[in-house]
């Protein structure tokens, strides 16, 4: 089991979030909200408009998402999904846990693996950073699903 920390379309509420919910997929459990302790570059980006987590350590802001629990079988269903390691690179994070749900669980942070790119357009760096994703936020700017491309 590992724990993965999620920004964008796989949170709850979020139009990709079903992918986390199928048992065919593998298992992935709810654990609880947190945000990155290093600041990172949330931009949306694309013709898609699909949130991007740019591997840029110390710019942008301190991210909110959601922690879960995978096994080996949904991580390796949500590399293929996130198109790892081409489109988003798997990489190792500090989280610090915002909320927990249930007992035993940490006290300040954890590590999660979470898809963050270090591939992106030069231009991508001078979007808006956001703290946090909703595909129907005020920004403007709605996912396009992939069963819509």
């Amino acid at each position: 089991m590992a724990h993965i920390f999620v920004y964008g379309t796989l949170k709850r509420g979020q139009p990709n979030h079903k992918v986390m919910l199928d048992p065919s997929h593998g298992s992935a459990v709810f654990q609880g909200r947190g945000c990155t302790v290093e600041s990172f570059p949330l931009v949306i980006a694309g013709e898609h408009n699909i949130p991007w987590l740019l591997h840029v350590p110390g710019k942008g802001h301190c991210v909110e998402g959601e922690i879960y629990k995978v096994d080996e079988q949904m991580l390796r269903f949500l590399d293929d999904f996130e198109g790892c390691p081409s489109m988003y690179q798997r990489t190792a994070l500090q989280v610090r846990v915002l909320e927990w749900v249930g007992a035993g669980g940490p006290v300040d942070s954890l590590q999660c693996f979470v898809y963050s790119t270090a591939t992106y357009a030069p231009e991508w760096l001078h979007l808006p950073y956001h703290a946090s994703y909703d595909s129907e936020g005020p920004h403007g700017l709605r996912y396009n699903p992939r069963e819509n491309r």
